[in-house]
């Protein structure tokens, strides 16, 4: 590990900037290769190349000045990815993260690893979809094969004529269809694996989204399946080569039937409670697990409630941001202010995370203490 003195990062978004700065704190060096001027990873790193994602080249300069790769999100192009692992030491590979790049492939490597999965079927057609709620009921959800995130691509129907007034560009890319799950809950699982195998696990966390858009996870989740979730983790951790942190988001449904919905291959939003929670945060173990360090286990120091910073949000608080005395504030520095754009987080270490959500009510313009 010694030989070890630059990390780099593909990708400069808020995940990037807060791996960028466990590194920093470890005495690595970071490069990061980023499209935007303004990525928020740029403040944090000691070299940054401005380029797209897709330029081969670019990314050839990152590896070469870098001594180990890591990623902060999944869409990199496969054949450039296959590229650079033939060629550079990037722990995570690519064959993992490529096959997480597409929604059907995802779904049969977890459910042939033995792990539950909701229902689903490649569609390419409204005749399919009907069919599939033929077998299914609806309501049922139609989603693009690749790329989307935070709702994006997806179809929500719950009649066939719901399916006739939505025009789904079937012709402009590969859909998928599962069944709608009346969700009791959805909770998250944060995972460390290093390159020798070995495995860490941080708290289950309980999820609430709004509009598709992560808006709070609370930890520990009031749902006991730790140790159910971990065991569906290992299945797929069998199937899968995974290596970092990486997060499996799971469905809760009313009859408390736990289903995997996704896994990001990745540091997680649902986990950035961590830096403030636990002994450990989600982007230290991250680093360590890379470059293949043992891994220590991961301990809850205090329950947490996580609340997204939104642009509406950021907005509504103002210079209040500041003068609250249990809110640690982390803000990620985009220069663009969006009404749905994740602007930051703000974690509460509590006891009572309802006495807290209703505290925060105030500030947050689309929050709920219910709970």
């Amino acid at each position: 590990m010694s030989s070890i003195k630059t990390i780099g990062i593909i990708g400069g978004g808020q995940l990037g900037k807060m791996l960028a700065m466990s590194a920093q704190q470890m005495g690595f060096r970071v490069a990061t290769l980023d499209p935007s001027a303004d990525a928020p990873a740029r403040s944090v790193s000691h070299t940054f190349i401005q380029e797209p994602f897709s330029d081969k080249d670019a990314l050839i300069e990152l590896c070469e000045q870098s001594d180990v790769i890591t990623y902060e999100f999944e869409n990199i192009d496969g054949e450039i990815l296959n590229h650079l692992t033939a060629h550079y030491h990037i722990p995570q590979g690519a064959e993992t993260v490529l096959t997480l790049q597409n929604r059907t492939a995802e779904k049969a490597a977890i459910k042939n690893s033995g792990a539950t999965v909701v229902p689903y079927e490649s569609v390419q057609s409204n005749k399919d979809i009907e069919s599939f709620a033929s077998t299914h009921d609806y309501p049922v959800i139609v989603k693009t094969d690749s790329g989307g995130y935070d709702g994006k691509g997806q179809y929500f129907i719950d009649s066939e004529e719901a399916l006739q007034s939505v025009n789904i560009p079937f012709d402009d890319a590969d859909f998928i269809v599962e069944k709608y799950i009346d969700l009791k809950a959805e909770v998250s699982l944060t995972v460390g694996r290093n390159t020798k195998g070995q495995t860490v696990f941080f708290p289950l966390q309980e999820n609430l989204h709004i509009d598709q858009i992560l808006y709070r996870t609370t930890v520990p989740s009031r749902f006991n399946y730790q140790e159910q979730a971990s065991i569906e983790a290992e299945k797929i951790m069998e199937a899968l080569h995974f290596v970092g942190v990486f997060t499996i988001e799971f469905f809760i449904d009313q009859n408390d039937n736990l289903y995997v919905n996704e896994i990001a291959p990745r540091p997680h939003n649902s986990a950035h409670h961590s830096i403030e929670s636990c002994n450990y945060s989600q982007f230290d173990i991250h680093i360590r697990a890379v470059l293949g360090k043992k891994l220590p286990e991961i301990e809850l120091r205090t329950p947490a409630l996580m609340m997204n910073l939104l642009g509406k949000d950021l907005t509504n608080i103002g210079e209040n941001l500041y003068n609250q005395d249990n809110w640690h504030v982390h803000v990620y520095g985009k220069t663009e202010n969006k009404p749905e754009r994740k602007m930051g987080h703000v974690t509460v270490l509590t006891q009572d995370i309802s006495r807290s959500l209703h505290e925060l009510r105030p500030f947050f313009k689309s929050a709920t203490d219910n709970y």
